[in-house]
């Protein structure tokens, strides 16, 4: 019976490791892909417009932020095509227009795992 939970216990910790392995592999591609979101200086700002527009209650579509900012519609659009890929931002159609609101749940997601690579011991 002592070997049986020796098996046991050598299975569980195997499948625990693999889980913690795919944990750490979903958040290293997660911290690949926001990082790659905001490593254009206008992406972040677009970002931080968006959040604080969703902060202030206030709508935010495509022409908005062309107005808000000094790229054509065409730029825009490809900076917000990357930030909805990496699920910085959600778009939600409505009658003609798609307005974008921040999900700052992958925001924290991000902030914890790149906290979590930075106190890393190898």
């Amino acid at each position: 019976m002592h070997i049986v939970n020796r098996q046991y216990t050598r299975r569980i910790i195997m499948r625990l490791r693999k889980e913690s392995d795919d944990m750490q592999e979903e958040e290293i591609l997660l911290v690949a892909q926001v990082s790659d979101a905001l490593a254009h200086p206008a992406r972040i700002k677009i970002y931080q417009y968006i959040m604080q527009c969703n902060k202030d209650r206030i709508p935010v579509c495509n022409k908005d932020v062309v107005a808000a900012f000094d790229y054509s519609q065409a730029t825009i659009s490809q900076h917000i095509k990357k930030l909805v890929q990496a699920e910085l931002v959600q778009s939600q159609s409505k009658d003609k227009y798609s307005y974008y609101f921040a999900n700052i749940g992958i925001l924290m997601k991000y902030l914890n795992a790149t906290k979590k690579f930075s106190t890393f011991q190898a």
